[in-house]
């Protein structure tokens, strides 16, 4: 059995790895390579598969087949050995809402037995890196959604890992915090931090070095956001019209059509050739649906990803 050297620049490895529940397969046998120092996002909807893989990779699940190292250690072999390495937040991270902001970090510390000499220059640090240095003797309860996931990014940096695993930690924060947090995690990405994402959020997907995009277990594409947008290889035209629900199934049944997506008064459709849509204007117009505007556009994450389930 293969196994990754602790000076090989590779920080997540994964070999045909599978989890399944019953008859459910959550990971679809997965092979995956992330490099040290990169923004890893595992982008899919609900259900693809994303926390399941995260809590496989993070040693807290056993794969039902397959292998992963992470750090240079197999989870197979190495589970509480990894969780030394690595800092993981999930979707619901264990804050305790009776205790301080301070309180909630000594607690972590800790569980992670830092050592007492190092904690007050960390402790420091990490407030001032979230901004929380304000609200340290506040109770964890009475923070706002965005101020807790950036206490419990604290609580799981406080150990100094060399990966981070995240899992949607934006999920229902707001648009300005969420802003702030990914702003944190480039800055530790500026120090070597490997960090693993996943999102539900498409338009995150464009904030990652590389991405993943995930359906049914299955990965889709793995690549850099600029080439995965590039990758469509048709066109893609946005138009817009007061009726573009009702344009939707219309548009769906043109031939040449490969996708429709739906945003407000705005379409996307990515159609096999540019002179198709002279002949969608028109499918609409005997529907009595009138096309305002069109042109051609680069695709969106979001664009890929359903073009890419549809295709299939």
């Amino acid at each position: 059995m293969a196994v990754i050297s602790n000076m090989d620049n590779t920080a997540i490895k994964t070999v045909d790895l599978k989890k399944v529940f019953g008859d459910a397969v959550a990971v679809d046998n997965l092979n995956l390579k992330i490099g040290r120092g990169e923004l890893f996002g595992l982008v899919g909807p609900d259900g693809a598969g994303k926390t399941t893989t995260m809590r496989v990779l993070t040693a807290i699940m056993d794969p039902t087949s397959g292998e992963a190292w992470v750090s240079g250690l197999s989870i197979l072999s190495e589970g509480e050995k990894i969780k030394e390495k690595i800092g993981y937040m999930s979707q619901k991270f264990g804050l305790y809402e009776d205790l301080t902001v301070m309180e909630n970090i000594i607690f972590y510390a800790d569980l992670y037995e830092v050592p007492k000499k190092e904690r007050p220059q960390r402790i420091e640090r990490l407030l001032g890196f979230s901004n929380l240095t304000p609200f340290k003797d506040r109770l964890a309860g009475r923070l706002s959604g965005g101020m807790k996931q950036k206490l419990g990014l604290a609580c799981a940096l406080i150990h100094t890992p060399e990966v981070l695993f995240l899992d949607e930690p934006t999920n229902g924060v707001d648009p300005v915090s969420r802003r702030d947090f990914w702003r944190i995690l480039y800055d530790l990405l500026k120090e070597g931090v490997t960090i693993f994402v996943s999102t539900a959020y498409l338009d995150e997907a464009e904030r990652c070095t590389r991405i993943c995009l995930m359906h049914k277990g299955k990965i889709l594409m793995d690549d850099n956001p600029a080439a995965i947008k590039r990758s469509l290889g048709i066109p893609m035209v946005e138009m817009w019209s007061d009726d573009a629900r009702d344009a939707v199934d219309i548009i769906k049944g043109v031939d040449g059509v490969r996708s429709v997506s739906l945003y407000g008064n705005k379409l996307h459709v990515a159609i096999l050739k540019s002179e198709l849509v002279d002949d969608i204007i028109m499918n609409l117009s005997r529907s009595g649906i009138v096309i305002r505007g069109h042109r051609e556009i680069l695709p969106s994450i979001e664009d890929i990803f359903i073009s890419q389930v549809e295709g299939q």
